[in-house]
């Protein structure tokens, strides 16, 4: 049932959720309000580690950082931004966080009109409660664009994005040159990490697969990855026979998303940076285990495999403890391979 704002042009609040790819996959959704309400101001409330990947998109006038860690916590803290949020006189809040706490922020913060999904016992705090869909019965990014639909917003345009700037473009190039990639060049981002264990392609696989791209199809292999990360490519490099590019933890996020825009193909599991990557329009070779591409799968401009096996378990598992990880052992250095080769460019005669 659609429901109507009113009052043009608004000052819209969108609290947004707290994980990276989240926050991309909402992106489509916001997009649709800009296009809706093109004269309206629209600010994201964000919590601090998620700000990159909104802070250069076009359509957010304004990111208010929620630091839960810092300002923002406990009582005081809360209370604190409430405050905040008070002065800025917002006429409309959208919550695509589904949390009873955050909706009743907005509600102590005075803001008249309050769209988002009716969970748990938070219906009172809303004006536009929208029903809650099934469990994992869409995409994350159509989860986003359902709050916003019956607003009257076009869900139609499912793509998430993520903008970059010239200086992550430039810094990019800086690395290409020292690293002697040329242009000719087959260049291929592998990204072993992933937010927990069970969604990662086991390293020795990762290994294997960097040596036979960079001795038998002569590839540059760049392995991308945060701070997080470093250790755990350490003991990639360190099974191969090949010395690859390690960019894991010396770059920001829209730089990492700059080197995914320039490579020929990105390959990596389940993660914020495969969303990335997907979002400004790289090819993506992604490889699932637990989670399941009808959920979580990437959308993007660029050409999108997804590779994942039937290990007979039920899909999707969010069993992080999980130590046979056997649906992600199953997928093989051949099949990858195979699928590379899809991505392989066309030698002229």
């Amino acid at each position: 049932m659609p429901y109507r704002l009113i009052g043009l042009p608004m000052k819209i609040l969108i609290v947004e959720v707290n994980w990276l790819g989240d926050v991309l996959f909402s992106t489509p959704a916001i997009k649709a309000l800009r296009k809706k309400y093109p004269h309206s101001y629209i600010a994201c409330l964000i919590v601090p580690r998620v700000r990159e990947v909104l802070e250069n998109n076009p359509n957010v006038n304004e990111l208010i950082i929620n630091d839960e860690e810092g300002i923002h916590k406990g009582f005081l803290g809360k209370a604190r931004l409430v405050s905040e949020l008070k002065k800025k006189k917002f006429d409309t809040a959208i919550l695509f966080h589904r949390s009873f706490t955050r909706a009743a922020l907005i509600y102590w913060a005075g803001i008249p009109q309050r769209a988002g999904y009716s969970t748990g016992k938070r219906r009172f705090l809303l004006t536009h409660a929208i029903p809650m869909p099934g469990k994992d019965s869409l995409h994350r990014v159509e989860y986003y664009l359902n709050i916003v639909e019956p607003l009257g917003c076009d869900a139609a345009d499912k793509f998430y994005e993520l903008f970059t700037t010239e200086d992550d473009n430039r810094f990019i190039e800086k690395l290409f040159l020292e690293q002697g990639i040329a242009t000719e060049d087959f260049v291929v981002c592998l990204n072993p990490g992933g937010n927990w264990n069970p969604k990662r392609w086991p390293k020795e696989h990762f290994a294997q697969l960097a040596d036979i791209l960079m001795s038998e199809y002569k590839a540059k292999i760049i392995f991308s990855g945060s701070k997080n990360d470093v250790l755990l490519i350490k003991e990639i490099t360190g099974l191969m026979r090949h010395q690859p590019i390690v960019a894991a933890g010396k770059m920001s996020l829209t730089q990492a998303a700059s080197l995914f825009k320039k490579v020929d193909l990105v390959i990596s599991a389940d993660s914020g940076p495969l969303h990335i990557a997907a979002s400004v329009g790289a090819n993506v070779l992604a490889l699932f285990g637990p989670t399941s591409p009808v959920i979580t799968g990437p959308i993007g401009k660029g050409k999108i495999i997804v590779l994942q096996k039937d290990v007979e378990c039920g899909v999707p598992c969010y069993d992080t403890r999980c130590v046979d990880n056997r649906c992600m052992r199953d997928i093989t250095v051949e099949e990858v391979i195979s699928a590379v080769k899809e991505f392989l460019p066309v030698k002229r005669p």
